[in-house]
């Protein structure tokens, strides 16, 4: 029986190379599963097939008592779940300790789009006289045109942009592809970076990346958070904005104006309808605002 570490090691590498996980998601399973990891060794379990669902059932319970929210439970609970199921299918541990545990339960909570109005002011937050100020305008154009997650917006290199047939690809989840639209003036934004912002910012350095920093490197997840949120404050938006906000505000939309939903979910690249559905929800209860404040009968 290898060591814990050496286990849970032998498994990240087993989700991101054999099952083709994201970057992103294989990050998160080690982190929720060094923080059980923790507690069992603090508890004087030194063995995988000592685990028993006592003591899953315990660092669920510590979770809870440290305030992490029902989403994070329910996130910890499924990294212990596939971690032991592993185990349990390689005859590393005699059976699966995780097996029939209950989900915390989860209070779904409806997006909260920004309005189009609200939207409209951010797009016209940076400022083009600067090289960054464009490379900022392209990236929030290219965001609310496309619906793309932060981590796809970012990844975006080069030729991923057609701006003549005006499409990109976009690299989902598990690197899954697809195409998405790209409308007029995203499209136009992103031309008026490549025009020469890109290259200023650049310095005379290479990269097949689509959107660069001074330094000459990819623009980052948190950087485009940060920048976001003071183009945000800028615009007079007083909530926060986050990046997911957007896609949240490009879905709402384009389903609040007659958009077909299997056509906003292959955009969003859901692989459940379900997931999409819940964007038709935010226009209904939309919907019984306005129906409430000014029909006569409400």
């Amino acid at each position: 029986m290898p060591p814990l570490e050496a286990a849970l090691d032998l498994f990240l590498v087993h989700v991101r190379v054999e099952k083709g996980l994201a970057a992103n998601t294989v990050e998160g399973y080690g982190h929720d599963l060094r923080r059980y990891l923790d507690q069992l060794t603090a508890a004087g379990i030194t063995d995988w097939a000592r685990v028993t669902r006592r003591d899953i059932q315990d660092h669920l319970a510590t979770l809870v008592e440290g305030g992490l929210s029902a989403r994070s439970q329910a996130r910890a609970l499924s990294a212990i779940r596939t971690f032991h199921k592993l185990l349990a299918a390689e005859k590393l541990t005699p059976s699966d300790p995780a097996d029939q545990i209950d989900s915390p339960r989860r209070e779904r909570k409806l997006p909260q789009p920004l309005s189009p109005a609200e939207c409209v002011a951010l797009l016209a937050a940076p400022d083009p006289r600067t090289a960054a100020g464009r490379r900022d305008r392209a990236m929030l154009e290219l965001l609310y045109a496309t619906g793309l997650r932060v981590s796809e917006l970012v990844g975006l290199m080069l030729n991923d942009v057609n701006l003549e047939t005006r499409v990109l690809v976009a690299r989902g989840k598990g690197d899954k592809e697809r195409l998405v639209p790209v409308g007029a003036p995203a499209a136009g934004a992103v031309k008026a970076y490549l025009a020469g912002a890109r290259e200023q910012l650049l310095k005379g350095r290479r990269s097949p990346d689509l959107f660069v920093t001074p330094r000459g490197g990819r623009m980052t997840r948190h950087g485009f958070a940060r920048l976001l949120d003071r183009h945000g404050r800028a615009a007079g938006i007083g909530r926060p904005i986050s990046p997911h906000k957007l896609r949240h505000s490009f879905a709402t939309h384009l389903l609040a104006g007659g958009a077909d939903l299997r056509a906003v979910q292959a955009m969003l690249g859901h692989v459940d309808v379900a997931t999409t559905q819940i964007y038709t929800h935010v226009d209904t209860t939309q919907a019984r605002r306005l129906y409430d404040r000014f029909h006569p009968r409400a």
